[in-house]
């Protein structure tokens, strides 16, 4: 059954007096489940096409339906909502804040914090094996623990969709493949959708299915599995 289903996608920026089509007219339907690995030349447009999944843009034209509700049409606080409660975000740098510990990072991503919500924090730390780091600062974490926090925050609302944006990109392969076998873990044990872009070759053994961007197109579709 799709999560995701793009119809005729299309995201334009302007650059002086050109257009530039990042996302060009691009239709990809995405199962309840799937592990996708986007793969694809620098400037190719998997970054643009994370963020119209992720909500954190708009297309200028076409439908983006997320369990059958288009979000190209909602309103921001309706947005804000979905980006919430369905979807969680790694991203390449972390984005972890500095001064907060590592389950105070993970506690921001609760919008209404209550006594439960701390258990909750807990849980997903011990879920990436970081339960005896709770409170140490980013500082005092190697890059591979701060990934491992990024990614219990966005666990922590049960998301349906985790979007990574290279989440290896900062690694070395050792802890990468650690990474990957977290994400792995949660795709095959809570049937959570993985949308993950790359340019690492060892990384899309982990799909079930491939897909190749060109010019804001896709260019090849590959089942894995």
């Amino acid at each position: 059954m799709p999560i995701i289903t793009a119809k005729n996608l299309v995201k334009t920026f302007k650059q002086g007096t050109r257009t530039i089509n990042a996302v060009n007219n691009t239709s990809i339907e995405i199962n309840k489940g799937d592990f996708l690995v986007i793969i694809g030349p620098s400037g190719s447009g998997k970054s643009t096409l994370l963020q119209l999944f992720g909500g954190l843009d708009r297309p200028t034209s076409g439908t983006l339906e997320i369990d059958g509700k288009n979000i190209a049409k909602m309103g921001d606080a309706r947005l804000t909502n979905i980006r919430r409660d369905k979807i969680g975000f790694i991203f390449q740098n972390f984005n972890l804040i500095p001064t907060l510990t590592a389950s105070q990072n993970v506690e921001s991503a609760i919008a209404h914090k209550s006594r439960a919500d701390r258990g909750k924090v807990i849980k997903a730390l011990a879920q990436v094996g970081l339960a005896d780091r709770a409170n140490h600062l980013p500082s005092l974490l190697s890059g591979g623990e701060q990934q491992r926090v990024a990614i219990a925050r966005a666990l922590i609302n049960e998301p349906e969709i985790i979007l990574a944006d290279e989440p290896t990109g900062n690694l070395d392969s050792k802890t990468g493949e650690e990474i990957m076998d977290i994400l792995e873990r949660l795709n095959q044990k809570n049937q959570q959708t993985v949308i993950l872009i790359t340019h690492s070759e060892y990384v899309q053994k982990y799909a079930t299915k491939i897909i190749k961007i060109k010019d804001g197109k896709v260019s090849e579709t590959k089942k894995m599995r």
